[in-house]
């Protein structure tokens, strides 16, 4: 079997650190609004690369956060005058939801950052000790001059980086910052949010730690597996890097990165800042969990696509024609040959016809 690993740049041959299991990681969601179709892209693909991988016989352990204590949380929170946990937990359970719905199986452990504070305290100790990291009036930052291979995994300039980092929420006019790029481990909560004590101050942890600590405790120091969208990749895979090597001097921290590409529609990727979502809940209502399974599977994950509607129908119908009897079946050698090339049931869809490699890829019999 091969993949393609975003840090290399290169299809390499997996083989797992222990012979007979694999730990995967994949980074969740921030839950304060709904489930769109860019999210299920990224969920259904890792739940059939851990479906697959079951079906070869390895063991699977599979962790996903929830980002659970975040800025965007406490805005929309304020804005809608709701409690922070409420409203979180609100979201949550619709995601859990919709991702049950499209028939995507639990991860082994799915846990909320704000399960493992006390670990993330633990971990940014570390990084103060081994001079990775510094404290300035109650916040923490990492030294990004303190890991030389910053960027690995982006390969971005550092021009690319500050703009990179202002787009996706980091300030880089902080005052107290030695360099615009260091990113937060530790904030001073203002007054009236959530905090936690810790050594430095009553506060909350940076956006990066909360994959750090929970890769530590739930899967070990170094992984076979860490996925996400490919959006992640800077600042927050790329600082999850530095962060993970310097608290554990374990090198390489991930041995495969998988990145699902973007899903765009009306022209531009679909986000939550951009309001052009395209919600689960709503596709649910004209078609079958089957359908959007099949058209979300018909993109390979690593190629950027627009979503259009046509496409939804035309997945019924030929899933209709499949239960009225037509039956040419994919050898399995065939689908075992196209999967195990990083993954292209793209392929495998749309010759589709056993229904022994439905259940394989997660459709509902």
């Amino acid at each position: 079997m091969v993949l393609y690993n975003s840090l290399t740049r290169k299809m390499q041959e997996f083989i797992p650190q222990q012979k007979n299991h694999v730990s995967i990681y994949v980074c969740g969601i921030t839950p304060y609004d709904t489930t769109h179709l860019g999210h299920a892209f990224t969920y259904v693909w890792f739940d059939v690369l851990v479906r697959y991988l079951t079906f070869k016989g390895y063991k699977v352990t599979y962790t996903q956060n929830v980002t659970d204590i975040d800025d965007d949380i406490l805005k929309r929170a304020k804005e809608e005058n709701k409690d922070w946990r409420q409203l979180g937990d609100f979201w949550t359970r619709r995601f859990l939801l919709d991702m049950a719905t499209l028939n995507v199986l639990l991860p082994t452990h799915y846990v909320k950052a704000t399960d493992a504070i006390g670990l993330m305290i633990d971990i940014i100790k570390v990084l103060l000790k081994n001079s990775s990291a510094y404290v300035r009036e109650g916040n923490v930052y990492y030294d990004i001059l303190r890991f030389k291979d910053y960027g690995k995994l982006s390969r971005f300039t550092n021009s690319q980086m500050l703009i990179l980092f202002k787009e996706r929420g980091g300030n880089l006019n902080d005052p107290l910052k030695k360099h615009p790029l260091d990113f937060v481990l530790w904030q001073r909560s203002n007054s009236g949010e959530p905090s936690w004590e810790s050594p430095w101050s009553f506060g909350r942890p940076g956006w990066h730690i909360e994959c750090s600590a929970l890769i530590h405790k739930y899967l070990g120091n170094q992984i076979d597996i860490h996925g996400g969208g490919r959006d992640l990749i800077y600042p927050h895979n790329e600082s999850e890097i530095a962060q993970s090597e310097c608290f554990t001097n374990k090198k390489p921290f991930v041995k495969y990165w998988m990145h699902t590409s973007m899903v765009l529609f009306q022209g531009e990727k679909m986000a939550k800042s951009l309001r052009n979502l395209v919600m689960i809940s709503d596709l649910r209502k004209k078609f079958s969990v089957n359908a959007i399974r099949f058209v979300l599977l018909s993109h390979h994950y690593r190629e950027p696509w627009e979503f259009e509607e046509k496409e939804l129908y035309e997945a019924e119908a030929f899933l209709s024609r499949l239960k009225n009897g037509e039956d040419y079946p994919l050898e399995i050698s065939k689908f075992l040959d196209l999967m195990d090339d990083d993954l292209q049931a793209n392929l495998v869809v749309k010759n589709l016809r056993s229904g022994k490699v439905m259940k394989i890829l997660g459709f509902m019999q």
